[in-house]
């Protein structure tokens, strides 16, 4: 099953090819080069929702764009700039918008050859590793102590990469199937480089009172330069916990769309027709939860 959208684009460039509107980001083809504009939008179970949370894109930008500043030594990304005035005057002139509602979202970047595989850490058993691990004490075909507990915090990081779908969900797999998917060369690579960043970003979290269960990386070549694409280290594309709420054995509080998950798993929704509209009360409550993220992530 495709991802399912009930809700025509929040914003509007023209002029310009539109390459793909995902679940959360629009992104634009300019050749060697792509303009992302981060959207409002929300999915879960497979569906975009209609209810948007009111300037979500500008914090998964925020936070984009202080991870790619902090982790350019580790390894090179793919943004160019996300000045506003800039990207109009690189654009060109026949491109039409309303710059205004796109500053703060919008990002150009450098257009990179996608390496198609999910690029996951687990820092601590959660998600589909703890339903993997639960079925067979192993995630991604490496074994593991038995009498862990969900969030549970491993013995080690993991790198347990995916096939990414466009459509249905993505599928783990093991090491030596990425090797035998993308070359043992750029396999190790990957694993290198995803290790690298989740170390550097949980030793950087857990300083600021968070817990980074797991994330989940792109990667892509510039030339032959591997770079880091897409978005990084937001609430959308990891698992960030409270750590003053956490304990393991319970699924801890997180910065995360959980929250609307939860509340749409006890509304009913048999998850094949039309979801729920969420209520205020909800939108509010998850949009402190991005924004409370982002505060502690940024304090010193």
């Amino acid at each position: 099953m495709g991802m399912k959208s009930l809700i025509e684009p929040q914003f509007e460039v023209r002029g310009i090819p539109l390459l793909r509107k995902g679940k959360v980001r629009d992104v634009y083809d300019l050749g060697d080069k792509l303009l992302i504009v981060s959207t409002d939008r929300l999915s879960a179970f497979d569906w975009v929702l209609d209810t948007e949370i009111p300037g979500k894109g500008k914090i998964l930008t925020e936070a984009s764009l202080f991870w790619f500043d902090l982790t350019k030594k580790i390894i090179p990304n793919h943004l160019i700039t996300a000045d506003i005035k800039e990207i109009r005057r690189l654009l060109p002139s026949s491109v039409r918008a309303s710059w205004e509602d796109l500053e703060g979202r919008t990002m150009l970047v450098k257009k990179a050859k996608r390496v198609d595989v999910e690029c996951i850490a687990r820092g601590y058993l959660a998600g589909s590793g703890f339903k993997e691990y639960q079925k067979s004490r192993s995630i991604c075909g490496e074994a593991l102590p038995e009498g862990l507990l969900e969030a549970s915090q491993l013995p080690h990081p993991l790198f347990t990469p995916s096939t990414k779908a466009d459509t249905g969900h993505d599928q783990n797999i093991s090491f030596e199937k990425l090797k035998s998917l993308v070359g043992e060369e750029i396999a190790a690579k990957l694993k290198n480089a995803t290790l690298k960043l989740y170390d550097f970003a949980a030793s950087y979290c857990r300083l600021r009172g968070i817990i980074l269960a797991d994330t989940k990386l792109e990667f892509g070549f510039v030339g032959s330069e591997l770079h880091l694409i897409d978005e990084i280290l937001t609430p959308d594309s990891s698992r960030f916990w409270d750590e003053t709420s956490y304990r393991s054995g319970f699924s801890p509080a997180s910065f995360d769309k959980q929250f609307v998950r939860d509340y749409l798993e006890q509304t009913g929704w048999d998850k094949n027709s039309a979801p729920p509209a969420l209520p205020q009360n909800i939108v509010e409550q998850t949009r402190r939860r991005y924004l409370q993220f982002l505060k502690m992530l940024k304090s010193s």
